[in-house]
């Protein structure tokens, strides 16, 4: 067992420091020892485990856990770039949030990852061409967590959603990576023109709560949009925007705003 152990650590060390907690958490709390047991301890691999706690908050009497749960081991079984991302948003949580204490939180509770994670299988469905499917998980992540990214969007690795409740993230909207948003964040269109018509955000970006973003435009990379705007134009790199519509006040305030999460407007124009 403990070779067995040391391997696991050496090939996935993000998965064992999982297994660590896991066990942890069901000796300081011996209630949650079903939750755990079947959400992680049961599983020899992140990949499983993940597929378990997707199927799991999305069955309903429309499709079987089990039914997703293949969809979801064969989706992670054809791309790799899955669980990669996986990991990556899992370590981005833990770095940016301070409500974050282990590893094991996102799997089993934070939403925001967990909505996240369905939605890279509903974009890989998406790729395969079967649509319908995608556009199902779609619509189950919507109804069960409150966030709703079309299967067509592009989102990076390292991403970190807090708080997570009404997102909305558009067919045509590209999402870099290591980016940071709070609740209530739109990347939006701006009428029903058919083409490309949502954000395309660099990476290292900060999105504040309840902005909004809204038609093909750019917000450059390390760039932070302060809670409650709305941008209809462009944003360069770097920068930090704020207002109704937004304009320019400042620099982006540190190298990467997705990872200090600092929103407060200090030493920039108009700020005290």
């Amino acid at each position: 067992m403990a070779e067995t152990r040391a391997k696991v650590a050496e090939l996935d060390p993000v998965w064992s420091r999982i297994i660590t907690e896991a066990e942890e958490a069901i000796r300081e709390e011996p209630l949650l020892g079903g939750l755990v047991h079947s959400s992680i301890l049961h599983h020899p691999t992140i990949e499983r485990a993940l597929a378990y706690r997707i199927s799991l908050k999305l069955a309903s009497g429309e499709m079987s856990e089990q039914i997703l749960r293949e969809i979801c081991d064969e989706a992670y079984a054809s791309d790799d770039r899955l669980s990669l991302a996986a990991r990556a948003d899992i370590a981005a949580v833990y770095d940016r949030d301070p409500a974050c204490h282990r590893l094991l939180q996102p799997l089993l509770f934070f939403k925001g990852f967990q909505a996240v994670q369905a939605h890279r299988v509903a974009h890989w469905l998406w790729l395969e061409g079967r649509r319908d499917l995608a556009y199902f998980l779609q619509a189950r992540v919507s109804e069960v967590f409150g966030i709703d990214i079309h299967p067509a969007a592009r989102i990076g690795k390292g991403i970190m959603i807090d708080h997570a409740h009404s997102i909305v993230i558009g067919e045509t909207a590209v999402v870099g990576d290591n980016v940071s948003m709070l609740h209530s964040v739109t990347l939006g269109g701006t009428g029903k023109e058919e083409e490309d018509r949502h954000p395309k955000i660099g990476n290292g970006v900060l999105i504040g709560a309840g902005a909004k973003v809204l038609g093909n435009i750019r917000v450059g990379d390390c760039s932070r949009i302060a809670a409650g705007s709305v941008v209809l134009s462009d944003v360069p790199a770097c920068k930090t925007v704020a207002g109704v519509p937004a304009k320019i006040v400042g620099d982006g305030g540190c190298d990467e705003p997705s990872r200090s999460m600092d929103q407060i407007l200090r030493g920039v124009m108009g700020a005290e």
